[in-house]
């Protein structure tokens, strides 16, 4: 369906749930997972959950890459901040999660002395590092494939000047191994899919093929307007009705079968698949990307011997179970509680696109 064909009159809308509804009426109960922190965030806001029928549960996944960065790695980054004649630079909202120690953030850190900065782009903090040659200059490089482009141009431009000041680290994952990852897993109870428009701008809508061809579960790429969600759902709820699953692409305004080769193109020529760490998934082969060898001088995990050490979470936050969709925020014991934006236990109550977070402020 065409973002534009439809919702050209507020009738329109109930033209949709009523369908909706007609296939709720077929299904049982129904439990769809969003795989992004920007569909998580415009579901609560748009009130989305509220107008579907009863069986139908919207679930917030791994999508949140602030969420799934390990507090291993938010510790390691700590630590890395105090060191002498070091700047952190990072996207604003890592510098509010706390590690294994509830308030212990790169904010806080900053509060006491450590040189960090809040950057809009990957290339801000190599001009940081360009003005700055006395300073050592990191770049913490979060995300999945859709800043992956970004991360791997910076480190391009650093070369080209020869900023041997500058590096980055490399803590972008990357979305089917951990999708996999997850299904696999024992306790999974997901009927169909929201898949991350974002993402699949850059890898294609292609890319989630996989969910129909290796496990039967539908799957729709989708787009972030209130309209978009709830055709995407409709989408989903249809092919579930049907059991007849495929991968539909909703958000063909933008998106397209095979992506962006010039992006894919250069995140190829920097990185590599690798290994990864993911707060509440655990180590998934192939989850993550590692600066290939050419790049090395560039890479802050081998130009500082960087090595996280074990996994630490705080007591009672369940941010690895929001992550899998296997408890919703409300039914954490330090929801609202001890957890709130202003002092938040875990990732998912900090980024902007946090199940937890959304859920406060919305829902």
């Amino acid at each position: 369906m065409l973002y534009d064909s439809y919702f050209r009159k507020p009738e329109d809308a109930a033209l949709f749930l009523e369908k909706i509804r007609k296939y709720a009426d077929q299904t049982g109960p129904v439990r769809l997972m969003e795989i992004c922190g920007t569909h998580t965030m415009a579901i609560a806001r748009s009130g989305l959950k509220s107008i579907l029928p009863e069986n139908i549960r919207l679930l917030s996944g791994p999508g949140c890459p602030v969420c799934v960065t390990p507090s291993s790695m938010i510790d390691l980054v700590l630590d890395l901040s105090q060191k002498p004649g070091t700047l952190i630079a990072s996207y604003g909202d890592l510098l509010r999660v706390p590690g294994s120690t509830q308030r212990d953030s790169l904010l806080a850190r900053r509060a006491l002395g450590g040189k960090i900065e809040s950057v809009y782009s990957p290339i801000d903090a190599v001009e940081i590092a360009g003005k700055h040659p006395e300073t050592e200059v990191i770049f913490l490089g979060v995300g999945f494939e859709t800043t992956a482009p970004g991360t791997a141009a910076c480190i391009l431009e650093a070369a080209s000047r020869g900023l041997k000041n500058f590096s980055v680290l490399c803590l972008l994952k990357r979305t089917e191994p951990a999708v996999r990852s997850l299904i696999e897993s024992d306790d999974f109870a997901v009927n169909g899919f929201l898949c991350p428009g974002h993402v699949a701008a850059v890898i294609g809508a292609d890319g989630f093929a996989f969910l129909p061809e290796d496990y039967g579960l539908p799957g729709v790429v989708s787009g972030f307007e209130p309209a978009d969600l709830l055709c995407s759902v409709l989408e989903l709820t249809e092919m579930i009705a049907r059991k007849q699953p495929a991968l539909k692409n909703e958000y063909t305004r933008l998106v397209r079968p095979q992506g962006n080769p010039a992006a894919l193109a250069l995140t190829e020529k920097v990185f590599c698949p690798a290994p990864s760490d993911w707060r509440g998934l655990g180590h998934i082969e192939g989850s993550g990307y590692a600066i290939k060898p050419e790049y090395a001088q560039w890479d802050a995990v081998k130009k500082f011997s960087l090595s996280p050490e074990k996994e630490k979470n705080i007591p009672g936050c369940r941010c690895a179970d929001v992550i899998r969709g296997v408890l919703r925020p409300a039914e954490c014991p330090l929801f609202r509680k001890v957890c709130s934006p202003e002092n938040p236990a875990g990732p998912c109550m900090v980024s902007g696109e946090g199940a937890c977070a959304a859920a406060y402020q919305y829902e």
